[in-house]
């Protein structure tokens, strides 16, 4: 007499529930959502690796401490190149100068004849 073995019509294995994943998600977001979703993963995976690494935060005050006194030293020569007084002046007063003589002299898309 033979004794019928259960079996498990509904098991799935790994490569069905990937299967089944990779349709959920081409049904939830479409075909033409998957790059940009792609890509975004890929960001955020590379950002974290660099965040817990510490290259990040080091890379971050470099930038900051060179870009704030390369842009420091470059607003002032931009400024005596306009002939504006840089003693005793901050760089946002600097800023608002250069910004000011600039539209009066036609150099910003801001003239005194355009609305």
């Amino acid at each position: 007499m033979l004794v019928p073995v259960p079996v498990a019509l509904f098991s799935l294995g790994p490569n069905e529930m990937l299967i089944l994943l990779v349709f959920a998600i081409l049904l939830i977001f479409g075909p033409s959502k998957i790059p940009e979703l792609a890509k975004s993963i890929g960001l955020a995976v590379r950002e974290f690796k660099r965040a817990a690494e510490g290259e990040y935060v080091e890379e971050a005050e470099v930038k900051k401490a060179t870009s704030s006194s390369a842009t420091d030293e470059e607003l002032k020569a931009l400024a005596k190149k306009l002939g504006i007084s840089t003693e005793g002046k901050s760089a946002e007063e600097l800023k608002k100068e250069i910004i000011e003589v600039a539209k009066k002299e036609g150099l910003l898309g801001n003239e005194k004849g355009e609305a």
